[in-house]
């Protein structure tokens, strides 16, 4: 594939990702036909489901590439330096990008399991010096605290790449505050957030019925059947990967990281639902909704906060993440806000990276 060039050293004992057609060397290759999994050897490189990291497991990955990659783009692998780092890829309209989506709250290089220090430089230099003279590659969704970037990113300067940040998206969170429980976290929040949610959960417990599946089986499929229609009854546009909510749901149930919430009326009906995951005393809110009908009584609130008392009560989760995005209603349940950056990779030696430099440039002249 023209442009597409990096290397690729296949750890000891791994098995070619190779395409009809394609020799056993060349620089980039494609995943296996549909893209539905990772590779074995890729686990060298990736944290179990329990790890506190989700968006650098198999579980997200494999989710990902079987449900969300987006039309015209090809999934492909880069190993770069001597097998220090994993880069999960897309090749497609925009060039060459990191393996994200709209469903995506973090992307990072994936360092080796058991590489130094300096392994992520060694592997930004090695990155670096492949695309000198190609087109500027873009990468989303990152955390600038990200163990390692900093590496990284020197790496590609000291390569010749220019690193041009850009602000991504806004991600609301907050750590807790420790044995506070329940009650702290309340005491925490706005004075009229905590007036609502008493007076809505104390309705909810009279004219709903809160649910909870959690493992596969007969309630997980109802609970999924019960979010989807909850979702096309409310405000929320359509998905643009409607299968990718439901898959990850049931293979986060089937690692036990899955909390799906549902308040239903008496006649069953779901009318809000929202699904998180937990990982190594971390939540990640990835998806909520409520019937617009309903709105008066508050469901979603009532729901988020029975949601968000269990995981600290149940789970002892230490920290809650309400994912991507700056709407209004997060800074009232969490209380710290964090940028999301991407980065464009440019080189000075192609004019569509010298462009990408001088507009930068010309940005910072103006702000």
């Amino acid at each position: 594939m023209p442009g597409l060039d990096i290397r690729v050293v296949l750890p000891a004992g791994a098995t070619p990702l190779q395409s009809p057609g394609r020799s056993a060397g060349e620089a980039l290759r494609l995943l296996p036909p549909g893209g539905s999994h990772l590779p074995g050897w890729c686990d060298a490189f990736l944290l179990p489901p329990d790890a506190g990291d989700l968006f650098a497991t198999r579980l997200w990955y494999d989710t990902t590439l079987a449900h969300a990659v987006p039309a015209g783009a090809v999934p492909l692998l880069g190993l770069c330096a001597a097998q220090v780092a994993l880069l999960p890829l897309l090749r497609g309209p925009r060039g060459l990008t990191s393996l994200t989506t709209p469903y995506s709250l973090a992307w990072r290089p994936l360092p080796a399991l058991l590489a130094g220090p300096t392994a992520l430089q060694t592997a930004g230099a090695s990155l670096g010096a492949q695309r000198r003279f190609r087109p500027p590659m873009r990468l989303e969704a990152l955390a600038e605290d990200a163990p390692g970037l900093a590496d990284w990113r020197d790496g590609l300067q000291r390569a010749g790449l220019r690193v041009l940040p850009y602000r991504h998206f806004g991600n609301w969170h907050e750590v807790l505050r420790p044995g506070a429980g329940w009650e702290g976290y309340l005491a925490d929040r706005p004075p009229a957030l905590r007036t609502t949610i008493r007076r809505k959960l104390d309705r909810a417990r009279r004219d709903f019925r809160f649910e909870m599946p959690r493992r596969p089986g007969p309630a997980l499929e109802a609970g999924i059947a019960g979010y989807l229609d909850v979702l096309a009854r409310s405000w929320k546009p359509a998905e643009p990967s409607p299968g990718f909510d439901p898959a990850l749901m049931r293979a986060a149930a089937a690692e036990g990281l899955l909390r799906l919430g549902l308040l239903r009326l008496p006649d069953g009906t779901a009318v809000a639902a929202q699904y998180w995951i937990v990982s190594g005393r971390r939540a990640w809110l990835l998806k909520l909704a409520h019937d617009e009908a309903s709105r008066a009584a508050s469901p979603g609130t009532a729901l988020t906060a029975m949601m968000i008392r269990h995981l600290i009560e149940e789970d002892a989760v230490q920290e809650l993440d309400f994912g991507r995005g700056d709407d209004a209603y997060k800074k009232l349940w969490v209380g710290t806000r964090r940028q999301r950056i991407g980065l464009v990779l440019a080189h000075s030696g192609h004019p569509a990276g010298l462009l990408a430099i001088a507009r930068q440039t010309l940005a910072g002249w103006r702000r």
